[in-house]
């Protein structure tokens, strides 16, 4: 595996018309976690999934927060762009097109900011439980971007209204958004990946 500023696993593409995908960890995951539901929701597609560097009781997050639900903001802006360098620096080694970000929770959060602070690193965005990761979201154009976001009615973690405003926030820029809200919790459903898979095949 190719020395980058992240640890990572990488797997190169089998189906070189698939995008490539960066994919996001939430709080206690690593590299190897989503993996499985890269090959599934698009099959071929090459994969890149670094660790967050923040560890938190232990656990590898991609930035730090001051409690549950509540960002240290200037560490997001800081851990946004070393994530961007990181896929540049990607992009080059393994000879990549800019990729489609799949985060889950922390990893979703952390990708929502990249899109905001650095537009030009992603293809698009799909976004499993996501929150708004900076309360006054920089202005940038994210026309041609597409975002999957997909909440849960349920959520203990993030309220309903937290979602919304983050699916508004992304259409006001110009992404062309679709905001699924499922009846689950938190954790990752069938539905999710029913959609997912559904999104990655248009």
């Amino acid at each position: 595996m190719t020395e980058l500023s992240f640890i990572h696993r990488y797997e190169p593409a089998t189906d070189p018309s698939r995008p490539p995908l960066l994919l996001l960890h939430g709080t206690g995951g690593d590299e190897n976690d989503l993996l499985g539901l890269g090959r599934t929701i698009s099959p071929g597609s090459a994969l890149l999934s670094p660790r967050g560097k923040i560890l938190e009781n232990g656990m590898p997050r991609f930035f730090r927060r001051l409690a549950e639900g509540v960002f240290d903001e200037e560490d997001v802006r800081f851990r946004a762009n070393e994530l961007a360098d990181f896929v540049t620096e990607a992009r080059e080694a393994y000879g990549l097109e800019a990729p489609i970000a799949v985060g889950f929770s922390n990893g979703a959060n952390i990708a929502a900011a990249m899109l905001m602070l650095r537009p030009e690193a992603l293809a698009g965005t799909a976004l499993l439980r996501a929150m708004v990761p900076l309360s006054q979201a920089p202005a940038v154009d994210l026309a041609g971007k597409r975002v999957l976001m997909i909440s849960g009615a349920m959520d203990p973690i993030i309220p309903a209204e937290n979602g919304k405003r983050l699916a508004a926030s992304l259409s006001a820029s110009g992404a062309e958004v679709q905001h699924e809200t499922l009846p689950t919790g938190h954790n990752l459903s069938q539905t999710d990946l029913q959609l997912l898979v559904r999104w990655f095949g248009r």
